[in-house]
């Protein structure tokens, strides 16, 4: 199958109230350069916790935008791509097909799928909505991050391809198990033994199964 994508990168920006973000992104056309940390041109504004070589591509499902101008129909007008963040938008991909360890040729690169998007509270301030990475979190309309495999050049008019699939854990899955099921011993070890699955999600993991304790999450969600 392939999958035709829009492609989008941004500049860091200020948020009054919050601190400095390049989630508002636009849409870029032609030919693009694809590194190790991402598109060429692409920017974050924290790389402890956004970018980086196992989160150098977000991409959301455009399927989802329906499920938040329901949710919120007088910001109805804020919920088009790429509203997320994301660097990929597209129709026939989601959490529920897609597995931790998927490998898509893009032109001539290869990326892998390797965690859920954990939600932040950056997209508070940019809806202007005070639990929107909660509400997020809870959906499970998350979408997902990839690492380049192999960079190189490619191009907006070529159309994502599935190539391997190399675990049983969709994306969904993974999501289900972080966040709705974390002290199912048995599903913590699926998701720890999908091929792929980037290192801070591995470490977070087995970091709660030894623990017995889930990490506080509310800086990440809050801010706080």
């Amino acid at each position: 199958m392939h999958y035709p994508l829009q492609v989008y990168i941004g500049k860091i920006r200020e948020y009054e109230g919050s601190r400095p973000s390049a989630i508002g992104k636009y849409q870029v056309d032609g030919e693009l350069k694809l590194t190790e940390l991402g598109l060429e041109g692409d920017q974050q504004a924290e790389k402890v916790i956004h970018g980086g070589p196992d989160r150098a591509l977000c991409h959301y499902p455009r399927e989802h935008y329906a499920h938040w101008v329901q949710e919120f129909p007088e910001q109805a007008e804020l919920f088009t791509a790429p509203a997320f963040g994301e660097n990929f938008s597209t129709v026939g991909l989601t959490e529920k097909n897609v597995f931790i360890g998927d490998i898509f040729r893009w032109g001539d690169t290869l990326i892998q799928v390797t965690q859920p998007r954990s939600p932040c509270f950056k997209l508070n301030y940019h809806f202007g909505v005070s639990d929107m990475a909660s509400q997020m979190q809870a959906s499970g309309y998350c979408g997902w991050l990839y690492r380049v495999v192999m960079a190189g050049k490619t191009s907006t008019e070529t159309s994502l391809e599935l190539v391997s699939r190399v675990s049983d854990v969709s994306v969904a899955e993974a999501i289900g198990i972080a966040w709705h099921m974390p002290f199912d011993d048995e599903q913590f070890h699926r998701l720890l033994s999908a091929a792929g699955l980037s290192t801070s999600w591995t470490r977070t993991m087995q970091k709660r199964r030894l623990s017995g304790r889930i990490e506080d999450n509310s800086r990440r969600l809050v801010g706080k």
